[in-house]
């Protein structure tokens, strides 16, 4: 069985320095994809100024769900309140989206790094979870874009105030630092939350889980999934709900399919 894999494997015969070497420039490549997409998103277009470069578009789409808000209620605004806010926004915004574009090369990277020590039924095992990573996570970021946070904006919204006599009127003016921080935070809430799944069947697959004992820690999951749900979105309770109920219906999930991927018990009377 050995040599069948040393032929399967083409980089068996790699000493430590070999490997270690390898998964440097692998690495390096990842990187430096992250880094020529980085500066593409933050550069601006010849005459355009800052307001023309990728990381601008980005921006002005993550916060599109607050504007449409704002427009139906008449209009509104986003400010900064430092001289660097708004450049640093633009940075935080160029890192963001190159990390979301050089991630799949990254996936690539790594693939190519262990596939060569799988056997070939162990590669068609892993492929599948390779490709559901990206897949999941970008469900998670448009569950955000398209359905939390418009609930979540118009709940924060309702707390404006008209002015009266004897007071003050009550607007919202976001700052454009503060919304990108809540907003990636969401995103990558949910993102990470849909990977579950993955984690989930992975363990099982390796024989570190099984069904059953899934079925039988779901109240933890259940708490644990309200628990983070408090902690990553924002302190309204339909933000909430909306991250830890996906998370309990993805759980319930894992469990039906890691009762299709687990190993089949050893049977000694086969031998």
């Amino acid at each position: 069985m050995a040599e069948d894999k040393q032929e399967e494997g083409e980089g068996a015969q790699m000493s430590l320095i070999g490997h270690l070497t390898e998964l440097r420039n692998r690495l390096s490549v990842a990187f430096l994809a992250f880094v020529v997409l980085f500066v593409i998103t933050i550069m601006p277009l010849p005459g355009g100024g800052f307001n023309s470069s990728l990381s601008s578009q980005v921006f002005m789409f993550l916060q599109a769900p607050l504007a449409e808000i704002l427009e139906e209620k008449g209009g509104g605004r986003m400010i900064f309140t430092a001289l660097h806010e708004g450049f640093f926004t633009q940075i935080k915004v160029g890192f963001f989206t190159a990390l979301c574009i050089s991630f799949p090369i990254l996936s690539i990277q790594i693939w190519k790094f262990i596939a060569p020590a799988l056997y070939k039924n162990e590669k068609q095992a892993f492929l599948p979870f390779l490709i559901a990573t990206p897949v999941l996570f970008a469900m998670g970021a448009a569950m955000v874009y398209y359905i939390v946070t418009p609930l979540a904006w118009n709940f924060f919204i309702g707390f404006e105030m008209a002015g009266s006599e004897g007071s003050l009127a009550i607007e919202i003016e976001p700052r454009i630092s503060e919304y990108l921080s809540l907003i990636m935070r969401l995103i990558f809430a949910f993102g990470l939350a849909f990977e579950l799944p993955v984690v989930l069947l992975l363990l099982v697959r390796a024989g570190l889980a099984t069904p059953e004992g899934l079925a039988q820690k779901r109240k933890f999951a259940i708490v644990i999934a309200f628990v983070a749900a408090a902690i990553l979105t924002p302190p309204d309770v339909v933000s909430q709900l909306l991250l830890a109920l996906p998370i309990i219906a993805l759980y319930e999930l894992s469990i039906f399919g890691a009762k299709i991927l687990a190993p089949e018990p050893y049977d000694e009377s086969a031998d």
